[in-house]
């Protein structure tokens, strides 16, 4: 009994996973990882998961400074603009999907576009790569290249 439950959960994880293969727990790999300027953030946490008949995504952050935010918006690949909410830089983000691997987003603050990241899932599904490019809340030039591991 408990062997068949277990191969039916991995089974429906499997699944789900098999539908967006970002869907997951993602943690930051700071070694991995370029920010530039920075400063780098203590931690992140990247959560993709299924909600209400789409997918959400949860970003859990501690800043290099120690403060703690919580930024969450749809997953919806149909290039319209959907509301961020937890965030002071951005208030809205428009995605792309490019492929089964890959997406493209446009971030924006009152109408304005900020920033333009590219989001790549590896094809072993291990790794997720985000390429951003922008300007800071300050107006400086960002690009940073964030790597994450499947937790």
């Amino acid at each position: 009994m408990k062997i068949s439950l277990v191969l039916g959960i991995s089974l429906l994880c499997s699944v789900a996973w098999a539908g967006d293969p970002v869907l997951g727990t993602w943690r930051l790999n700071l070694k991995k990882s370029i920010f530039s300027p920075g400063p780098a953030p203590k931690s992140q946490t990247r959560i993709y998961e299924e909600h209400g008949g789409g997918v959400r995504v949860t970003i859990k952050t501690v800043d290099a400074e120690g403060q703690t935010t919580s930024v969450q918006h749809p997953l919806n690949y149909d290039g319209r603009a959907y509301a961020v909410v937890g965030s002071s830089q951005t208030d809205a983000i428009v995605l792309e999907k490019i492929d089964d691997y890959t997406s493209e987003a446009i971030l924006k603050h009152a109408t304005t576009v900020i920033g333009k990241n590219r989001r790549v899932v590896s094809r072993d599904g291990k790794t997720l790569t985000i390429t951003y490019e922008g300007t800071s809340n300050l107006s400086q030039p960002v690009k940073n290249v964030v790597v994450y591991d499947r937790q």
